[in-house]
C-alpha cells in the first residue's frame, strides 16, 4: 500500500509537472514516490536555497505552479530566504518539507512553522489519514492567494502505509476579481472621462497585468486613447506596440521617457504596485497629472493615486474599452478621441514625439577610464548579440540596471528578477535551472554579479547541467559589492568589506563543464556572435565574465545615491 510520503507525491503530481530539490532524511521517501510513482520531473540542486528559487523562477518563467523540496532542519532553513523572496515576489509554490516527529522535537529540530510564519508562508503539516486532502488543499492555497506554502511531512510517518490513494478534488481557483459596486462603476466612469479629454494620455501596466491576461484589452485601451505607455521592470513588454511603448519606467527608465511621463496630464495604473523604484521615489509622475490605479490590492498604493479600482487588470481594460467605444453599458456620450475638443486639429500626442529616440539610453564608451570595460557599450553590444529568443534570468545587485535598460525582451515571462522583491542576492544560478525547464526551446541567459554569483556558486553545476548549450550567464566582474561600493564608498565608509578579490568565473564554469570566457575588451564578445550560430545541441554552456568598470554607476543607483545623500 502506498506510504504517507507516496500520497503526497502522487496527488501534488497530479497539478504539478517540475519538483527541485536536494535529497535528505526528511524528503527521501517522498522523493522515491515522486521518482518511481509520477511522470513529474525531478531536477537535483546542490543547496536548499536553490531549489526554492527553481520553483519560483519556473512558475514566472512558465506561469505554471512548481515544488521544491528539502529535508527537516537545517535543509529547512537554508530555504528560508529564498522563501521570503516567492512570498513577497507573489510567486505561487509548494515547499514539501521532512519535519518533527509527531511525538515532539529532537534536539536538532526548529520550529519550522514558526519561521516559514515569519516570512509570510503557511504551512499545511499531512498526517496518516489526510494526506492527499492535505496536500490538495495546500496547492488550492498557493494558487488562490499567490504565495508559496510549506507542506511538511512528520518524520515518524513518512513512511507509514496510508491505505488506497483516495480521489482527490481539484484545487478551486478563484475566478478574475470583476469590478463591483457602485463606487467601482462609478470610478471607470471618471477614468473614462478623464482619458477621453486627457491631451496626454499615459498608461503604466506591471506584472499583475501581465498574470490576469491584459495585453490585448491594454493595446487596444492604448489605441483607444492614443495614450503612450510604459511598464513596470516586471512588466516589461506587456503593451502589445512597441512603436508607442517608452519602456520601464524609475530607474532603469530613459532620461527622455521619463520625461515625456512627467509631461502626462492622466495616467491609468494596471497591476503594478508603485514601489519607490517604479515610481522614482516620488517624481516619477508631475504634481498636476492626475493618476488612477487598477489593482487587486484592498486600497492604493500610493499616496499620488488620486483614484482606485480594485479590480482584474484585464476586466476593467476591457470596461473601459468599452466604455470609451460607448458599448451599450457606457454612461458616457458617443465621442472620439479625434473629436473632443483640446486635440480636433492635431493628431494624438504619441504620434507628435519621437518615442525611438526618447527611451534610447547612454551608449558608454568601449573603455571606462580606469581602463576597465565600460558596462553601458558592453551591454549595449550583447543586445546586439543575444539570441532573440531568449528568456533573461536576474540575480540581485548593482549590475541589474545594464540588462534592464540595455536588452528588451519580448514578453514579461522573458525577465525574471528573483531576488529584488526582498532586496536579496544569490538568486541567479538556481534561476536558470528552473527557467530552463520551463522554457525548453529558448535560450537561457543570467545576468548576475560576482558578489551573488559566488554567493550562490553551489548551484553554477546545476545551471550548466539543466541548461546545457541553451544556457549561458554574463557575470559583471567588478571585484566588489557595487551597490555597497556606491552607496556607503562614496560617504567614506571602510571599503574592505564591500571589496571582492578579483575571480577568474571563467576557469569556475570550465571546472563544471562550461565555456568561460573572459572579456576585457568589446572584441572578446565576439565569441557570443559565433556561439549564437552554433548548434545549442552540441555546443556548452557560455560564461561571459565580464572585467567591468566599478567606476560608471548605473542610473538607478545614482537615483538611490541622491535620494539618501
Amino acid at each position: 500500500m502506498p506510504s504517507v510520503s507516496a500520497h503526497v507525491a502522487l496527488t501534488l503530481a497530479q497539478h504539478i509537472d517540475a519538483v527541485f530539490g536536494v535529497m535528505g532524511n526528511g524528503n527521501a521517501y517522498f522523493l522515491d514516490a515522486l521518482e518511481k510513482q509520477t511522470d513529474a520531473v525531478f531536477t537535483a540542486v546542490r543547496h536548499e536555497a536553490g531549489a526554492v528559487v527553481a520553483a519560483d523562477a519556473h512558475c514566472r518563467a512558465s506561469g505554471r505552479i512548481a515544488a521544491a523540496t528539502s529535508t527537516y532542519g537545517a535543509g529547512f532553513t537554508n530555504t528560508v530566504t529564498s522563501l521570503a523572496e516567492a512570498v513577497q515576489a507573489h510567486v505561487p509554490l509548494v515547499l514539501v518539507v521532512g519535519d518533527e516527529p509527531t511525538s515532539g522535537p529532537r534536539p536538532w529540530d526548529v520550529d519550522q512553522i514558526a519561521l516559514a510564519s515569519a516570512v509570510g508562508a503557511r504551512t499545511y503539516t499531512v498526517g496518516r489519514a489526510d494526506a492527499a486532502a492535505t496536500t490538495v488543499i495546500a496547492v488550492e492555497h498557493a494558487l488562490t492567494y499567490r504565495v508559496p506554502v510549506v507542506l511538511a511531512i512528520p518524520y515518524d510517518v513518512a513512511a507509514l502505509d496510508a491505505g488506497v490513494l483516495p480521489a482527490a478534488p481539484a484545487p478551486r481557483i478563484p475566478e478574475p476579481l470583476a469590478p463591483r459596486g457602485e463606487f467601482a462603476e462609478g470610478m471607470l466612469d471618471e477614468i473614462a472621462a478623464a482619458l477621453r479629454d486627457a491631451e496626454r494620455p499615459f498608461l503604466l501596466a506591471g506584472r499583475g497585468a501581465w498574470l490576469a491576461g491584459a495585453s490585448e484589452a491594454l493595446g487596444a485601451l492604448a489605441d483607444a486613447t492614443g495614450a503612450l505607455t510604459a511598464s513596470s521592470a516586471l512588466g516589461r513588454g506587456v503593451f502589445p506596440d512597441p512603436d508607442h511603448d517608452l519602456g520601464v519606467t524609475g530607474g532603469f527608465g530613459a532620461d527622455g521617457a521619463m520625461s515625456l511621463v512627467r509631461e502626462a496630464d492622466v495616467a491609468v495604473v494596471f497591476g503594478a504596485s508603485l514601489n519607490q523604484f517604479t515610481m522614482r521615489f516620488g517624481e516619477l509622475f508631475a504634481p498636476g497629472t492626475r493618476v488612477f490605479q487598477v489593482d487587486t490590492a484592498p486600497t492604493a498604493t500610493h499616496p499620488h493615486v488620486g483614484g482606485f479600482v480594485r479590480a482584474d487588470a484585464r476586466l476593467a481594460a476591457e470596461a473601459l474599452v468599452a466604455r470609451l467605444r460607448d458599448g451599450d453599458d457606457s454612461p458616457l456620450p458617443e465621442v472620439s478621441l479625434a473629436a473632443s475638443t483640446h486635440t480636433r486639429d492635431l493628431p494624438a500626442w504619441r504620434d507628435r514625439v519621437d518615442v525611438s529616440a526618447a527611451r534610447s539610453y547612454d551608449p558608454g564608451d568601449d573603455l571606462a577610464p580606469d581602463g576597465r570595460l565600460d558596462p553601458r557599450s558592453a551591454a549595449r553590444r550583447i543586445a546586439e548579440l543575444l539570441p532573440e529568443d531568449r528568456v533573461v534570468v536576474s540575480d540581485g545587485g548593482h549590475f541589474i540596471g545594464w540588462a534592464n535598460m540595455y536588452w528588451p525582451v519580448a514578453a514579461p515571462d522573458r525577465m525574471m528578477m528573483v531576488g529584488t522583491a526582498f532586496q536579496s542576492i544569490g538568486q541567479g544560478w538556481p534561476s536558470v535551472v528552473g527557467a530552463a525547464l520551463a522554457r525548453r526551446d529558448s535560450t537561457i541567459v543570467l545576468t548576475s554579479g560576482d558578489g551573488g554569483g559566488l554567493m550562490a556558486i553551489a548551484d553554477l553545476e546545476s545551471a550548466v547541467r539543466a541548461a546545457g548549450g541553451r544556457g549561458m550567464a554574463v557575470i559583471w566582474n567588478d571585484a566588489a559589492y557595487g551597490a555597497e561600493v556606491n552607496l556607503y564608498g562614496l560617504k567614506g565608509l571602510a571599503e574592505g568589506p564591500m571589496r571582492i578579490p578579483e575571480v577568474d568565473f571563467a576557469a569556475f564554469g570550465a571546472a563544471v563543464g562550461a565555456e568561460g570566457v573572459v572579456v576585457r575588451t568589446l572584441a572578446d564578445l565576439d565569441r557570443l556572435q559565433s556561439w549564437t550560430r552554433e548548434d545549442a545541441a552540441t555546443r556548452r554552456f557560455l560564461l561571459l565574465d565580464l572585467r567591468i568598470s566599478g567606476d560608471v554607476i548605473a542610473p538607478y543607483q545614482q537615483e538611490i545615491i541622491r535620494v539618501n545623500s
